[in-house]
């Protein structure tokens, strides 16, 4: 997969494994597929699994000595390993099960380089830890190479055309508030109800006063904030800093110059709670206090 006349970087094995999953997820789109059940209404699909395998090829044969954290196959390596990725492989398993294209492939080092994959825009949204871009085909599915920053990359994992084409752009990521859009996830469980529920965000007179709602059911909306795109996100849960859904997107935000923290307005850490991560601290702040009011006025 990785194709580098020198040894390859944390960042450019994010992006090859984060490349080999969206192939599988965009060319087994609009097929009947075998679920998994998970329980409480939850579950995953045989792409899913596929993708986190050839997720976890590019790592293995580039990092043979870390261990990987996937959502479906669970923490895979040395047991003493002294590095971690953290992968989901499809992010978005409801929407691409019933036919939508709103889904992410993630991949992050923990406390390293990320890539999160749209596996049908073309983007890849990348960070080595301290700058954050996008890369894209703005001519479609071509049958290129993909590259990371100049260097080759991925010439295609199986067949398909995902890791096959050549980005002919990119951009450094910029947040900014200026679309108004927020997305709120409405996912359960409800760890933080009482005291916090999304969905009275969404009918806060000062919320819908200053923002724009946005429903959605993968974390695709992280990267749109680090890009602009988005004004916020914003999710309950608990410490989300560690979990595969949400790592490589914490890390772009960060790398990008977001403002993230909890719901509480407490670091991204083990005793936080869910997520808050805006383009600008205005944005930030202006969340905050609508969270805190509940369903007061503004």
């Amino acid at each position: 997969m990785i194709d580098s006349p020198a040894s390859p970087t944390d960042t450019e094995v994010a992006a090859a494994a984060a490349l080999a999953g969206a192939e599988i997820v965009r060319a087994r789109y609009g097929r009947r597929h075998s679920r998994i059940d998970k329980g409480a209404g939850d579950f995953a699909t045989d792409v899913d699994v596929a993708a986190e395998e050839a997720i976890l090829d590019v790592i293995r044969a580039a990092r043979p000595g870390d261990a990987v954290h996937g959502e479906e196959g669970g923490r895979r390596g040395a047991v003493d390993a002294v590095r971690e990725w953290l992968v989901d492989p499809l992010c978005g398993t409801l929407n691409y099960a019933t036919g939508s294209h709103l889904v992410a492939v993630n991949v992050a080092l923990r406390n390293g380089p990320a890539a999160v994959a749209d596996p049908f825009s073309g983007e890849v949204f990348l960070t080595d830890g301290e700058t954050a871009w996008v890369q894209y085909d703005a001519d479609g599915y071509g049958q290129g190479q993909t590259y990371v920053r100049g260097r080759r990359v991925a010439d295609g994992h199986a067949s398909g055309p995902v890791a096959r084409r050549r980005p002919v752009g990119e951009e450094q990521l910029a947040p900014t508030a200026d679309t108004r859009l927020v997305d709120v996830n409405l996912d359960p469980p409800f760890p933080g109800a009482p005291a916090f529920r999304a969905v009275d965000l969404l009918a806060h007179p000062g919320f819908v006063e200053r923002f724009r709602p946005r429903v959605v059911s993968t974390t695709l909306a992280l990267a749109w904030v680090a890009a602009g795109r988005r004004a916020a996100y914003v999710t309950d849960g608990g410490d989300l800093s560690g979990s595969v859904h949400f790592a490589a997107g914490i890390a772009l935000c960060r790398a990008a110059g977001c403002v993230v923290t909890g719901t509480d307005g407490a670091p991204v850490g083990p005793e936080g709670r869910g997520l808050v991560v805006a383009a600008d601290a205005e944005t930030h702040g202006l969340l905050l206090s609508l969270i805190r009011g509940r369903g007061r006025s503004a």
